[in-house]
């Protein structure tokens, strides 16, 4: 079997990231550690949730599972250094690509004003070829649109009210976990406190039902595979997408 190249490290000349995924956990089963190894460095790095996570505990009403599910959240993030979280309440498990969901993300990214954005593996496929969720595929999308949509002043030119203003400083989009991913991140020294804020989402994990899971061997699993192709122990994958021609 053929090994895969080497990652490249990604750039960490930066001060601001904005991450933006479906759902409370999205963060945690893949980019925590990186995120703790940023805000260890001083950088800022806010939440955006686009649901909260309702449908996604079977035996529990998506009213309870709400407040269950942003709190876990909110603590997840806590635990790598993330002040802010955000959720923009859009429904979970049914949230489709286009103009509303463009319209919700430009917002955030207007508001924050980032120089980098995160977001999940929205591909088709997961790498070990499981299919991938609907949420994951139509939030990640609309993330690349959203980013050129906060810089033009003639797009959703209604939110630019109150001081909000347009925003083209996005230097890249990192899509954490993609398949195609050639920049990974060093998180040998980050990784027990991605561990802890993935564990953080105890009701949730309960709820999934998996039998003897633990979260550490989970994330040691894809973390050794992403490390040995950066020389280091842990670390955690990124498809990078420019969108500046200088960057």
């Amino acid at each position: 079997m053929e090994m895969p190249p080497p990652l490249e490290p990604l750039p960490e000349d930066w001060t601001r990231a904005l991450a933006v995924v479906a759902h409370p956990d999205d963060m945690e089963f893949g980019s925590a550690a990186a995120v703790a190894r940023w805000t260890a460095q001083g950088k800022e790095v806010v939440y955006c949730m686009v649901t909260s996570g309702e449908a996604g505990i079977d035996s529990m009403d998506p009213d309870e599972c709400r407040g269950i599910r942003e709190a876990e959240e909110i603590e997840s993030a806590r635990i790598v250094g993330v002040d802010t979280v955000e959720f923009l309440h859009q429904p979970d498990g049914v949230l489709e690509y286009g103009v509303p969901l463009r319209r919700e993300i430009a917002a955030v990214i207007r508001k924050h004003r980032p120089e980098i954005v995160i977001t999940g593996n929205f591909q088709e496929k997961f790498g070990m070829g499981m299919l991938n969720q609907a949420d994951h595929i139509a939030t990640g999308k609309a993330v690349l649109d959203a980013v050129r949509d906060a810089g033009n002043r003639w797009v959703f030119p209604e939110q630019l009210t109150d001081g909000l203003e347009t925003w083209g400083g996005v230097r890249q989009v990192w899509e954490g976990g993609s398949p195609a991913a050639l920049h990974g991140v060093d998180t040998t020294d980050t990784f027990d406190k991605g561990v802890a804020s993935l564990a953080a989402h105890a009701a949730y994990i309960e709820g999934l039902g998996w039998e003897n899971w633990d979260p550490r061997e989970f994330l040691e699993g894809f973390g050794r595979q992403v490390g040995q192709r950066m020389g280091v122990a842990f670390a955690t994958s990124f498809e990078v997408y420019r969108i500046r021609w200088e960057d």
